[in-house]
């Protein structure tokens, strides 16, 4: 008897997924279609696109389970390591095809690309982590570098590190992003004060703070767009 757990025996032959994008291409398939053929299979009494609901539905969408940490992944039903590992691979090349474009491109002009690297950066993360974004003279990325990893609520940046590397990169201006896994995207009295601090101490140098943004699950806050910088 055929497995319940193959897509094949679950769903029509000419509504498979995998048939229509060959036909069709990807953008005619809905993202719990795209998710089916990533994943294959589902569980017993659940197709592969049934799991692909599940998961949108559990994590409120693509940003949200791309978001996910492998520890919540693990939790779902059906998904196992390979899976698990699947969806955290795409992830990857996602936020590396992100970062391509912010170090090809001005970042001022993409300030949507931007969030959404910090976001895959750091939504995930289960502790309060600071990067820095470090940019050339035409605001083009030049690299990423993680300032402090601390325990929940509590991380430690110091500027004069941030100036230091600032210099030995040649970077011409700094972005700031940290999480908050409290999921409160509000900066704290703390975010501002740090900013400002770190705003003062590039200045020094003539290096720019060009924000500081703020990740919380699924949003981000801007600080510059805030008009708090």
């Amino acid at each position: 008897m055929a497995s319940s757990t193959s897509l094949q025996h679950a769903v029509p032959l000419d509504e498979r997924p995998r048939e229509r994008l060959q036909r069709h291409g990807p953008s005619v398939l809905t993202d719990a279609e795209l998710l089916a053929v990533l994943l294959r299979t589902g569980t017993a009494g659940c197709n592969a696109i049934e799991l692909g609901r599940q998961l949108l539905a559990r994590f409120n969408g693509l940003r949200g389970l791309f978001a996910a940490s492998r520890d919540d992944l693990r939790t779902i039903d059906g998904l196992g390591e390979v899976k698990v590992g699947q969806l955290q691979a795409i992830l990857e090349l996602a936020r590396r095809e992100v970062a391509e474009t912010l170090q090809r491109e001005d970042v001022l002009t993409h300030p949507s690309a931007v969030k959404q690297y910090c976001s895959m950066a750091l939504a995930h993360r289960q502790i309060e982590c600071c990067l820095a974004l470090y940019l050339d003279m035409r605001n083009r990325l030049i690299q990423v570098t993680t300032l402090s990893e601390g325990t929940l609520g509590q991380t430690m940046v110091y500027p004069r590190e941030i100036v230091r590397e600032a210099l030995r990169v040649h970077a011409a201006s700094v972005i700031l992003t940290h999480n908050h896994p409290s999921g409160n995207p509000e900066p704290s009295p703390a975010d501002e004060r740090l900013t400002q601090h770190v705003k003062n101490a590039l200045a020094l140098v003539d290096i720019r703070l060009l924000d500081h943004i703020i990740v919380a699950g699924t949003a981000t806050t801007s600080l510059a767009e805030r008009g708090a910088m």
